[in-house]
């Protein structure tokens, strides 16, 4: 790839489109699916509030169960076997999968639903690791920023586009068979686009699968500590999915309770920040040239900590100049003192969310041994889960223990990220290192 033909030509290659469309239509189903499932039980008339949070909780919980359980022993099969054929063997199950989903959504089957929701989170569990050691596979050096931020520019916007279209066709009539018929319909497309992925074949074959997820997370994380830059990688990925978590889950309380809004703007403000990790992955392949560049690490730190600070002044400034508010629907809000300055503080921690992941994937996968790529990427699956959790029961600590407001948690989130990037900085000193040697070339 050349400057000319710019980060878009992978578009036009065989060798990259099908993956992509897979990938992306994987990632709208999962958040389809989910999404009308929470809506279902949200708006059961036989549901009471505490069994409403129960059901929540563990439909998030049962998605996010399979990484723990099959992370490892998807890392295996994807260094073991080659990895388009097993593309298409887990887009073929979710077939299955989804049909099932649509007789358990017309059927109303709640049970049947949290089910498929697992299986789900069994299917992303096995597809992740051969997601992102399939990449360097396929792409030349100069080419794996772009390609990692096309897929993360894809993954976020079909999390968007799979939560709206899920929220919005269940609440129709017959609606819950028609988001299972849709789902379907994904599921044969996202399939068929997987039978174009030109092959991958593995390094070495002589791995023994191993079914004990304790023995090989183990061993897959000394793997990952081989390369102790990796490692660190690892963590900063696992970090933003417990920041940017910690973010996300608040927006559809932090819309109505503290920014007084209608129901219509949590859309809204949860669009700023995943269109605004759409861009930032988008825009640090475009600043990076044709390499990977680890300086762009502490500037995406550094704009999280900014923004998520900022976002704590402009909601106390929002809710003393906007008292008396109450229902403000989405035009309205960027009429009010405060609401463009919140919004445009949500996209750029999204913006910079981008830019500071998509040169550590990056990194991960070009500086991990190809033989053993794909179960260092499963390490990192089951460490991004962790903190995930840790995430959640930190905000359970914190805004329910602790009595803090949502203002004052995004102030809190924005102090612990200056504090893991001092940390980042301080064990993988290149990071400090090439972002003075990028900010001196961008000078000049």
């Amino acid at each position: 790839m050349n400057k000319q033909q710019g980060q878009f030509y992978l578009f036009s290659q065989r060798r990259f489109l099908p993956f992509f469309i897979a990938q992306f239509l994987g990632a709208l189903n999962d958040n389809l699916f989910k999404n009308a499932l929470l809506v279902i039980v949200v708006s059961s008339a036989s549901a009471s509030a505490s069994n409403t949070n129960f059901l929540t909780n563990l439909a998030a919980g049962l998605f996010i169960l399979p990484y723990f359980l099959f992370s490892t022993t998807a890392g295996q099969l994807a260094d073991k076997y080659d990895k388009a054929w097993l593309i298409r063997r887990v887009k073929f199950a979710e077939i299955i999968i989804m049909l099932v989903g649509c007789y358990a959504l017309y059927s109303s089957n709640i049970a049947m639903m949290l089910s498929v929701l697992f299986l789900l989170g069994v299917q992303s569990a096995f597809f992740g690791p051969i997601k992102y050691s399939i990449i360097p596979q396929h792409l030349a050096a100069a080419e794996l920023m772009a390609g990692n931020a096309q897929v993360g520019m894809g993954t976020f916007v079909s999390i968007l586009v799979g939560t709206l279209i899920g929220a919005w066709l269940v609440s129709y009539e017959g609606g819950a068979l028609l988001v299972g018929g849709l789902a379907i319909t994904v599921a044969l497309v996202g399939w068929r686009a997987s039978c174009f992925i030109p092959d991958a074949p593995a390094d070495k074959g002589d791995i023994r699968i191993s079914l004990n997820p304790i023995a090989e997370t183990a061993r897959n994380m000394a793997f990952a500590r081989e390369n102790m830059t990796v490692f660190y990688c690892i963590m900063g990925i696992s970090w933003f999915w417990l920041f940017g978590g910690s973010i996300l889950t608040q927006v559809p309380n932090f819309a109505v309770t503290v920014l007084q809004g209608h129901a219509t703007l949590i859309s809204v403000l949860l669009g700023a920040f995943i269109i605004g990790v759409a861009i930032g992955s988008i825009l640090c392949a475009k600043v990076s040239g044709q390499q990977v560049e680890p300086g762009l690490i502490p500037l995406g730190a550094i704009g999280l900590t900014l923004f998520s600070g900022d976002l704590f002044f402009a909601s106390e400034s929002y809710q003393l100049t906007n008292v008396g508010s109450s229902d403000v629907m989405p035009l309205e809000f960027f009429g009010l003192s405060g609401g463009i300055r919140i919004f445009i503080d949500l996209a750029a921690i999204g913006m910079f969310g981008g830019i500071f992941i998509v040169p550590l994937y990056a990194m991960v996968q070009s500086r991990s041994a190809s033989n053993k790529r794909a179960r260092v990427i499963a390490a990192n699956n089951v460490f991004n889960a962790v903190f995930m959790v840790t995430g959640a029961l930190v905000g359970i600590v914190c805004l329910s223990v602790m009595q803090l407001t949502i203002p004052q948690y995004f102030a809190l989130m924005s102090g612990a990220n200056i504090a893991f990037l001092m940390l980042l900085i301080w064990r993988v000193p290149e990071f400090k290192v090439r972002f003075l040697i990028w900010i001196t070339n961008n000078r000049e």
